[in-house]
C-alpha cells in the first residue's frame, strides 16, 4: 500500500471522527417559569441552554389551548413591546420581555434550542431537530385601587396630622390582606384584612416624606398596589461644621439630608458675598452624589487657595436648603509646633542661666584658701593652759 495513501486515510478518518467525539446535543440549564400577571405589568422569561456547538435559541408563542397556532416572536414585535436579548458563549442565554401587558398577551411561550446543522431545513420536521420548553403566561385585569393624591408637607414644625387612604374597589379574585410600605420597606403593624385601609402620620416632618404604597395580596393572583407620594423640602440633618487638615493632605466634606424627592446636590466656595461653583473638572476635586447624600473630596490641599467656607446645596421640586463647612489648612510645620515650643523654652532658660552666671560680683565668689570655720585666738589658748596649771598645783 502506498504510504502517502495510508497517511491520507488516517487524516480523513480522524477528521470524520472529530464531530462525533466533540459534539454534544443541546440541553436546557434553565427553563422559563409560568406566571400570572396584571394588565399593564411586565414579564421576563429566561432560557439557558448548553451544547457543542452552542445551540441557537428561538422564541415562539401560541394562544392558550391552541398549540397549532405557534408563531415565532422577534425583537420589536407587538408595537415594540417585545424585546429579545440573546448572548452566545459557552452557553446560549436568551431573555424574552414584554411590557405594558394586555389580556391578549396571555398564552404559551416556548423556548426552542438546537445545534443540529439541519435545524433550519424546511423539509424536516422541527420536532426532530429542536428541543423545546414552555411557560404559560396568564394576564388578568388589574384591580382598581382608589388612593389619596400626593401630599406636600409644610416646613412648619406644627404641621397637622396626615392620613393616607387606599380603597380596593374591584378585583377579579378575592383579596387576602393589605399592608403599607414606605420606600419599598414594609411599615410594621399595618397589615389588615380590610379593603379600605389608611395610614396616619401624627407629626409629619421632612424625614416622613417618601413614596408610600398600599399593597393588596391575593390567593390566586399577584399583588396589586397603589403609590402615594409625600413630598417635602430637603432638610440637611448632618454635615461637618469645620474640618482641620494639613497642607498637602486630603479633605472630605459631606452633607446628608431628608426630604422627598431626593435632591439635586451642588457645591460652591463662598467668599463674602460672592461664590464659586465647584465641579469635577479640576482633577483634584471630586464630588459624589448618592440620593440624600453628597461628598466633596479635595486632594493635595493648598494652603493658599483651599481654606475657606464650602456650601452644600440640596434642591428638589419643593424647595432648597444649604449648609456651610469651614475648611482650615495648616502649614507643613504644624505638627512640629509643640516640639518647637518646648525647644524655645529650653533655649530661653539656658540663656537666662548663662546671663545670671556672668553677672555675679567678685564678692559673691568664695576664696578656696580662706578657712571655713572661726579660728581660736592665742589668748584663749593661754587661758586654757593657765587653768590646767592651777588644777595641777592643787
Amino acid at each position: 500500500m502506498n504510504p502517502n495513501a495510508a497517511i491520507l486515510a488516517v487524516v480523513l478518518l480522524g477528521n470524520s471522527m472529530v464531530p462525533f467525539i466533540s459534539a454534544q446535543n443541546a440541553g436546557f440549564v434553565k427553563s422559563p417559569a409560568s406566571e400570572t400577571k396584571h394588565t399593564g405589568d411586565t414579564f421576563e422569561l429566561y432560557c439557558d441552554v448548553v451544547g457543542i456547538p452552542t445551540p441557537e435559541i428561538q422564541w415562539w408563542y401560541s394562544e392558550i389551548n391552541r398549540p397549532e397556532s405557534f408563531k415565532q416572536l422577534w425583537d420589536g414585535a407587538r408595537k415594540r413591546r417585545v424585546s429579545i436579548n440573546t448572548a452566545y458563549g459557552t452557553n446560549g442565554v436568551s431573555v424574552l420581555g414584554i411590557t405594558r401587558l394586555t389580556l391578549e398577551d396571555s398564552g404559551t411561550y416556548e423556548c426552542r434550542a438546537s445545534n443540529d446543522p439541519r435545524r433550519n431545513d424546511l423539509r424536516l420536521n422541527p420536532a426532530i431537530s429542536w428541543i423545546r420548553t414552555q411557560a404559560t403566561i396568564s394576564v388578568i385585569q388589574k384591580p382598581k385601587i382608589n388612593a389619596s393624591d400626593q401630599i406636600i408637607l409644610s416646613a412648619d414644625s406644627s404641621s397637622k396630622p396626615v392620613t393616607l387612604i387606599c380603597n380596593l374597589t374591584t378585583s377579579q379574585t378575592s383579596h387576602k390582606e393589605s399592608l403599607w410600605m414606605k420606600n419599598r420597606q414594609e411599615i410594621p403593624n399595618t397589615r389588615t384584612e380590610q379593603r379600605l385601609t389608611s395610614y396616619r402620620i401624627d407629626k409629619p416632618r421632612a424625614e416622613d416624606s417618601g413614596e408610600y404604597m398600599c399593597v393588596y395580596t391575593f390567593d390566586m393572583a399577584p399583588n396589586a398596589n397603589a403609590s402615594i407620594e409625600v413630598k417635602a423640602k430637603p432638610d440637611i440633618t448632618s454635615h461637618k461644621r469645620s474640618e482641620n487638615k494639613n497642607e498637602g493632605g486630603d479633605a472630605m466634606l459631606y452633607c446628608k439630608s431628608v426630604g422627598y424627592p431626593h435632591p439635586t446636590w451642588s457645591w460652591r466656595k463662598v467668599d463674602g458675598t460672592s461664590y464659586t461653583d465647584i465641579d469635577n473638572s479640576t482633577g483634584r476635586v471630586f464630588i459624589t452624589n448618592r440620593g440624600n447624600y453628597t461628598e466633596l473630596i479635595i486632594l493635595n490641599l493648598n494652603i493658599s487657595t483651599d481654606p475657606g467656607k464650602y456650601e452644600c446645596n440640596a434642591t428638589n421640586v419643593i424647595g432648597n436648603t444649604a449648609e456651610i463647612t469651614i475648611l482650615r489648612v495648616r502649614s507643613y510645620l504644624a505638627p512640629l509646633w509643640p516640639f518647637l515650643g518646648v525647644l524655645a523654652e529650653i533655649i530661653i532658660l539656658v540663656v537666662i542661666i548663662v546671663v545670671y552666671e556672668k553677672r555675679k560680683t567678685p564678692d559673691d565668689i568664695i576664696d578656696d584658701d580662706e578657712p571655713v570655720g572661726t579660728m581660736k585666738t592665742n589668748s584663749t589658748n593661754n587661758h586654757k593652759d593657765k587653768n590646767i596649771r592651777q588644777r595641777n598645783t592643787k
